[in-house]
């Protein structure tokens, strides 16, 4: 069985609609608990996001990797919204270790998740992790390799040619000015991974993704898409319309990335 056979493909559009760190007092709309985010998920899905970036958070409100929690969140998804396809993620946010990661990811067994490489594969002790993707690979779990800037994603080559990231297919994450000022993403912040996966790609089958903070999000997202790429929005990002006004909901900030891609005419130019 060829790998495209059994890995979902990225969605033009996934909404991230909470992340680790934000709460309802950064905005009254954001999810926290499963119930809000598959309700959130369902309006984001009839915007025109095709997947959820699924964070849980415990009693508290804190951003946690639970095993338990994510079944019964994925569970709620399938009967509420089963078109929509739910990625977990393996946020380390400073708290929980590789090996930590891997044993969420071995409990649930997701469709997908996402995976920053330089939290599961901090040194150059790959053994552990080498193991863990090839069992993803062999289950159909479609892993989106995060990569914060273009060390990571030569690293990501880097592992991919030793045979540490398995397969011919892979998934990426591009995420813009995470370390900007202010945290304030622009459209210029893609070019240079861009240069570096034409230099780098080779054979590769490659399925990339954006992510973006601020107010440019809707603007680095169109231009994601212009290049060929796809999008990731959301509250875990940004709270911010293309016009400069707080969205209303994680939906609306949906419908505002349509509505913008199609002006540019790049939702028929994505679907063709």
């Amino acid at each position: 069985m060829n790998q495209s056979d059994v890995m979902s493909p990225l969605p033009l559009i996934m909404v991230a609609p909470n992340g680790a760190r934000r709460t309802k007092a950064d905005h009254p709309a954001l999810p926290v608990t499963i119930a809000e985010t598959v309700a959130t998920a369902k309006a984001c899905f009839e915007a025109g996001a095709g997947a959820l970036h699924a964070h849980v958070r415990d009693a508290a409100g804190a951003h946690v990797l639970d095993a338990g929690l994510y079944r019964e969140l994925l569970a709620e998804m399938r009967s509420a919204v089963p078109g929509m396809l739910a990625q977990i993620t393996t946020e380390a946010v400073g708290r929980y270790s590789p090996g930590e990661q891997r044993a969420l990811v071995r409990d649930v067994l997701p469709e997908a998740v996402s995976i920053a490489l330089r939290e599961m594969i901090p040194t150059d002790d790959v053994a552990a992790a080498q193991a863990f993707y090839a069992l993803l690979l062999s289950r159909g779990c479609a892993v989106q390799h995060i990569v914060y800037d273009t060390a990571d994603l030569d690293r990501f080559f880097d592992l991919a040619a030793a045979g540490v990231l398995p397969g011919n297919r892979h998934q990426l994450l591009f995420v813009l000015g995470r370390y900007a000022v202010g945290q304030q993403s622009d459209p210029s912040d893609l070019e240079p991974f861009l240069d570096t996966l034409e230099g780098r790609r080779g054979d590769l089958d490659l399925d990339w993704a954006v992510c973006a903070f601020g107010h440019q999000e809707t603007d680095c997202l169109v231009e994601a898409v212009r290049s060929g790429g796809k999008a990731r929005i959301g509250f875990e990002n940004s709270l911010w319309n293309a016009d400069g006004a707080v969205a209303a909901d994680n939906a609306e900030r949906v419908r505002d990335l349509v509505s913008a891609l199609e002006g540019d005419g790049l939702m028929r130019a994505a679907s063709a």
